[in-house]
């Protein structure tokens, strides 16, 4: 009504005929009014929010959103304008035909003036008695009307309202890295506290074991365990900083300066490692270097739940502009403490994190024993 209103009041002053100005007061106007206002990015939100609480079927699975296109803005201005429109006349067969179909309803059973009559254009000697079916079709169409209007309108709604393909291409980007990161938290939780929780066992299962026959090994295995469960209350708040998006509460990550400590609490719970570690890996890019120390760091972790108190062989270096690393260990007994763990994410959490690096890696069963050989570039281009 409000743009009508301003074409009545501009319209008439123009030099034209008048069809012409009742087209354009009525249709033209209006119509171009609207659709300019349905070029504003927050009449898509309000109309996708609409939408979505009062149509059902297709609309209901709308997302409401500020339009951040023009192509965007388009389509919502051209919504607006068949939102309005249809809302008008849906709303004016609301207001004349209820009336229109009682009168048609009663009219067998009222007794007319005369002048009402003629009025209407009618004769008191017309026959009567089907008006009321007519009134009960007035009905009955305009119903059609609504519902027809509301269907047709909640199934346009997503081509007019929904993500154009440039958004739709965000939402999948933002998606994908949302996942990524999920992933990501997911390999440090499992790395870090599942390292610990498998080292910590051991150590208390070795302390309990010479408490009375070795005091001093049961207090070092302690200290180990106390050390331990530290270091993975520590990454365990690292994890849920990063989730929180809490800056104050991440802490820097490990690297492969921290090394020599994870090979010693591994030592202490029990286990004989035998490590090779060059010199030259103080030397490795901080990127590379955090990852390689979660690799060692699950390599180590599986090998203490699949094959238990083992030796290990740890040969890590680099070579020419690569860093290589090799674990092995030897198959636990079966039935032992070690083999009665499940299988777990471990080498898919190591594969994932060589993926990103670009690196390659191969883990298998060799000469009766478990080897994995890593090898990542220092560089991301190499």
């Amino acid at each position: 009504m409000p743009y009508w209103f301003l074409a009545l009041s501009l319209i008439p002053a123009l030099p034209m005929g008048s069809l012409v100005k009742s087209v354009l007061m009525l249709l033209v106007f209006p119509g171009a009014a609207t659709f300019v206002t349905g070029l504003v990015p927050t009449v898509r939100l309000l109309e996708g929010s609409l939408a979505k609480e009062l149509l059902a079927g297709p609309a209901a699975s709308l997302v409401p959103g500020s339009a951040r296109t023009w192509e965007s803005r388009a389509r919502a201005g051209a919504w607006f304008t068949l939102h309005l429109f249809a809302g008008v006349v849906v709303s004016g067969l609301s207001l004349a035909v209820p009336p229109f179909a009682v009168i048609l309803l009663l009219a067998p059973a009222v007794g007319w003036d005369t002048r009402f009559i003629e009025a209407w254009g009618w004769r008191d000697y017309w026959p009567q008695w089907p008006t009321p079916f007519a009134g009960l079709a007035a009905l009955a169409v305009l119903l059609a009307v609504i519902v027809g209007a509301g269907a047709l309108l909640s199934r346009l709604a997503p081509r007019f309202l929904g993500p154009s393909a440039a958004e739709q291409l965000a939402a999948v980007q933002a998606r994908a890295v949302k996942l990524a990161e999920r992933n990501r938290l997911a390999r440090e939780l499992h790395d870090s506290v599942g390292h610990a929780l498998s080292v910590v066992t051991l150590q208390a299962g070795a302390a309990g074991r010479v408490l009375d026959s070795d005091p001093a090994f049961a207090r070092e295995a302690l200290g180990a365990i106390e050390e331990s469960a530290r270091a993975a209350l520590e990454d365990l708040d690292h994890v849920l900083g990063l989730l929180r998006e809490d800056a104050s509460r991440t802490a820097p990550q490990p690297t492969l300066a921290d090394l020599g400590r994870l090979l010693e609490q591994t030592r202490i719970a029990g286990v004989k490692l035998d490590s090779e570690v060059g010199a030259e890996v103080g030397q490795v890019p901080a990127a590379v270097s955090r990852e390689a120390y979660r690799i060692v760091q699950e390599g180590l972790t599986n090998a203490l739940r699949h094959a238990g108190k083992v030796p290990v062989r740890l040969r890590l270096g680099v070579a020419g502009d690569r860093l290589e690393m090799e674990m092995s260990n030897p198959l636990g007994a079966p039935g032992g403490a070690g083999s009665r763990h499940g299988g777990g994410r471990g080498l898919n959490g190591i594969r994932e994190r060589v993926t990103v690096l670009r690196g390659e890696m191969t883990a298998g069963p060799d000469e009766g024993g478990w080897r994995i050989h890593v090898s990542l570039p220092l560089r991301s281009g190499s």
